[in-house]
């Protein structure tokens, strides 16, 4: 079969198999009488077995090594085929992620496009420092991708680069940070719920305060403080009982009192309050640290509940309970 007719039927083109033919990955077995290439049956079938293996990625060395070496096993190459595929895909992603994200902040011109660029990179710097830079210059005149913000809050480590990443998210605008910081919340890793559940308790706004709820049911008992205490100083009372069990833990508790403090502004939830501490105060199993702590929790609860319960415990078993009740009792007098 003359070179023309080969290359109709196998889709290789007859510079591609003359090239081959160079290589020595092919020849022709034959020629014509005019000199002309012929290929054989086989021929044409290592033609195809050639081109089956550079559909798999590997390079025309590495397929005529395969084809020739008969010391050659294939599982080594398809190995490293594997792992350079990988390497590929996650670079392709990676440049994909960078591009959306670029045509998500919406530059008016390459000047801004290359400032979010320089912002993108600065952002995934070893430097703690140019990390924590770029999260607080993110607020200027071309903005940070919202998404980079939340990938990079839920990502680091260090205190200080983590507190400017959450401030930024808090000044992100109309970016909605929530929905994705929400998903942080579910994730498998505590840390990443940790570090999600902390940016979220510092977006203002009510989708900010719905997710908040929605973590109250967490099964995570750091998600659920840390949202309760943020829901607290917002008002909510939906985290009242989570609050008080934190006072009972000593997880958090000046937090979690201050958090029943402020809820505690209306008269109805602050008897309510009152009733749940002294429920736990009377609680067979709550030990002495705990009520210790919270006796010290109605301090800032008013209304006249939270007055009768000091009573009553200035009166307590526990001497160090009726101590801090009396003591209570006097400021509340003196104020």
């Amino acid at each position: 079969m003359l070179i023309g007719e080969v290359a109709r039927r196998s889709g290789v083109s007859a510079r591609m198999l003359r090239h081959y033919e160079s290589l020595g990955l092919v020849r022709p077995s034959g020629r014509t009488g005019s000199g002309y290439r012929e290929y054989s049956g086989a021929d044409i079938r290592r033609i195809f077995h050639i081109e089956s293996l550079r559909s798999l990625g590997l390079s025309l060395r590495e397929v005529g090594r395969a084809l020739d070496d008969p010391g050659f096993t294939p599982s080594a190459l398809v190995g490293d085929l594997v792992r350079r595929t990988r390497e590929r895909i996650a670079a392709e992603t990676e440049l994909l992620t960078r591009l959306r994200r670029i045509d998500a902040a919406a530059p008016a011109g390459w000047e801004d496009a290359l400032q979010v660029v320089a912002l993108l990179q600065a952002l995934g710097s070893k430097s703690a420092d140019t990390r924590q830079r770029a999260a607080l210059s993110s607020a200027d005149e071309v903005p940070m991708p919202v998404e980079a913000l939340v990938d990079a809050a839920l990502s680091e480590t260090d205190p200080n680069v983590a507190g400017a990443l959450r401030w930024a998210l808090a000044h992100s605008g109309d970016g909605g940070p929530a929905p994705l910081l929400a998903e942080g919340v579910g994730s498998p890793v505590a840390a990443v719920r940790e570090r999600a559940v902390r940016a979220l308790a510092e977006l203002p706004g009510d989708d900010a305060t719905a997710r908040l709820r929605d973590a109250l049911a967490n099964p995570d008992v750091v998600v659920r403080r840390y949202a309760a205490v943020a829901l607290g100083t917002r008002g909510v009372a939906d985290a009242v009982p989570t609050l008080v069990e934190m006072v009972v833990a000593g997880r958090n508790d000046t937090d979690a009192a201050d958090a029943l403090s402020v809820l505690a502004g209306d008269r109805t939830t602050a008897d309510g309050i009152a009733t749940r501490l002294v429920d736990r105060l009377a609680h067979d199993s709550t030990e002495a640290p705990a009520r210790g702590r919270l006796t010290q929790a109605l301090a800032g609860i008013p209304g006249t509940r939270a007055s009768r319960a000091l009573v009553e415990l200035s009166h307590d078993a526990d001497r160090a309970v009726a101590l801090t009740a009396a003591y209570l009792l006097r400021l509340r007098d003196a104020g």
